[in-house]
């Protein structure tokens, strides 16, 4: 997920989704991925605090600032590139149950009140941005499972 002041997308020459100031979610759905976890990682989308307040960088979040989401599926977040050179894309799941749990998540949060547009699933897309700040987080579903670390764990600087 990308913080933008703007960002679209084209497909054939022609824009398909296209945001004012929010987020780029980049979707990977990997195999396993269900509607649940979607919508888990819609309401955490939702509620980020990643927008500045007055002397604070990170203290509204994307219904606090009335932000738009632009969701572009995107497979290839799913790459195992861990051996050769070619990826290999068996963690990413199949395109009817990637297709259906993308429309989950731009479902969910179109229920907390944002606007919402989408690339072209499947499609050849060409996606422009404006990043924001730059802020760039990494949302999984099996990580909003996990407990949180232990206060006084070695973190960023740390």
């Amino acid at each position: 997920m990308q913080r933008v002041t703007q960002a679209h997308v084209h497909v054939a020459g022609e824009v398909v989704g296209q945001i004012g100031p929010g987020v780029v979610a980049l979707i990977g759905i990997a195999v396993g991925d269900t509607d649940d976890d979607a919508e888990r990682l819609a309401d955490k989308t939702a509620a980020l605090r990643i927008f500045a307040a007055a002397e604070r960088p990170f203290d509204r979040s994307l219904r606090d600032v009335g932000g738009a989401v632009l969701c572009v599926s995107q497979f290839t977040l799913l790459g195992d590139v861990r051996r050769g050179n070619r990826p290999s894309w068996t963690d990413a799941a199949a395109p009817a149950v990637a297709r259906r749990v993308i429309d989950a998540y731009a479902a969910r949060l179109r229920r907390h009140g944002l606007e919402v547009a989408c690339g072209a699933f499947g499609a050849h897309m060409q996606v422009a941005l404006t990043n924001d700040g730059p802020v760039t987080l990494i949302l999984d579903s099996r990580d909003l499972a996990r407990p949180r670390r232990q206060a006084g764990a070695t973190g960023p600087g740390g």
